[in-house]
């Protein structure tokens, strides 16, 4: 309190409203594989293996490189900018001594945290939300250009299991290749991972090969793993809201599928969340799917668990101010102000079912949520609900004859 000694008015600016929540961002991607050069001019990561922040394909081009035989990642993360993304980390795998490829074992891929390599060294970049490994299609071939399916689990586990451990992320992964849908089913069931932070397409997608020339034989398109292209995807449908399913929208730069799907392969697809991409003749190569890999029904749309990722991540950040204020009525009404006004803007936005804020959310920090025995030992509970929108992703018409009016 301050003192005063002379007669006289004072102005005293005090904390008393609630403060406003920033929406963290919600498209920010992270690839994990193979690229033609490595940065330069950083000392303390000479081999370029740590995360690097680019938001364009010329930027990427600059600090790794361009296309080039061996690796995916630049065609995953080309296809992710031209698809609508604009922000991506790039974690490179070594592979090459000098002009030769070397061989990569599962463990590289996994990385390490405290080093910052891997899919692991992604912990330290806290605003990522989607991670994909594109190159799992290079790392897991065997000696006879097949599929070793048992380091194709294996990272795609590690990458779910960095997923679970961040919360605020989702694994993008994909399918084997060269599989059709009841295969596809088969390698499903023992994948090893049932998870409300993955995410899972197939099939594998046809492009046009960038090293293709007049002047070489190299094939004119080529097939790569679509989880690249679905990120930018993500991102684009962003722009409308996190709410909105990354579903029944064009994937941009497709030219063909490896395989190509009919209505009643995909039933048998979608009930254990393997989404579909499928070919619509004038309407172009689709994403055809929005669900998780998990089997609780309550987390079984891939927008309501990005939904929920963004909220919690956005409150993460907007409440901080409450730390260490003194724990008492005003300093809950404030926070549930803050928070109320939050998500009803995201209701506004149609994030949330109701015709009514009340029906869409609910906000709770008094007496009832902060007994005297919690203010005690320092703490603050705010307690929220919220009433996600879920996509139409099953649309019933019914028809039938009518003789029409006045008819008995």
């Amino acid at each position: 309190m301050a003192v005063y000694q002379a007669p006289g008015v004072y102005v005293e600016e005090v904390e008393g409203g609630s403060r406003p929540i920033q929406g963290v961002a919600t498209s920010v991607a992270a690839f994990v594989g193979f690229t033609e050069k490595a940065p330069e001019g950083n000392p303390d990561d000479p081999e370029g293996v740590r995360p690097t922040l680019v938001t364009n394909w010329s930027q990427f081009e600059r600090l790794y490189g361009s296309f080039t035989e061996g690796a995916v990642l630049p065609n995953a993360v080309y296809g992710f900018f031209a698809n609508g993304g604009g922000r991506a980390y790039i974690v490179k795998i070594p592979h090459m001594d000098g002009e030769n490829p070397r061989a990569v074992a599962a463990d590289d891929f996994v990385g390490n945290e405290a080093l910052r390599t891997g899919i692991n060294g992604l912990a330290v970049a806290e605003d990522v939300t989607m991670v994909a490994v594109p190159d799992l299609v290079n790392v897991a071939k065997n000696a006879e250009g097949g599929v070793d399916l048992e380091t194709w689990q294996a990272v795609q586990v590690a990458l779910v299991n960095h997923c679970e451990g961040q919360k605020d992320r989702m694994a993008i992964l994909d399918a084997p290749p060269g599989m059709n849908p009841q295969q596809v089913l088969e390698w499903r069931t023992n994948a090893g991972y049932d998870s409300m932070f993955a995410t899972l397409y197939y099939p594998h997608i046809r492009i046009a090969n960038p090293l293709s020339k007049p002047t070489n034989e190299l094939p004119k398109s080529i097939t790569i793993p679509p989880s690249g292209h679905v990120a930018g995807l993500w991102a684009r449908t962003d722009g409308i809201g996190v709410w909105k399913a990354p579903a029944n929208e064009v994937l941009r730069g497709a030219l063909d599928l490896e395989y190509q799907m009919t209505t009643g392969e995909q039933e048998i697809l979608n009930p254990v969340g393997i989404n579909a991409i499928r070919a619509f003749g004038l309407r172009g190569i689709r994403v055809w799917g929005a669900r998780t890999t998990s089997s609780d029904p309550l987390w079984r749309y891939l927008n309501v668990r990005r939904l929920f990722n963004y909220i919690e991540d956005s409150l993460i950040g907007g409440t901080q101010w409450v730390v260490f204020e003194p724990n008492d009525a005003n300093l809950w009404a404030r926070a549930r102000r803050t928070v109320n006004s939050f998500l009803l803007g995201l209701w506004r936005a149609g994030a949330m079912v109701g015709a009514t804020p009340e029906q869409g959310f609910y906000v709770k920090c008094d007496e009832e949520t902060n007994p005297r025995e919690s203010v005690d030992e320092g703490r603050v509970t705010i307690e929220i609900g919220v009433a996600a929108v879920k996509p139409a992703e099953f649309v019933v018409i019914r028809i039938g004859q009518w003789a029409g009016p006045g008819a008995e």
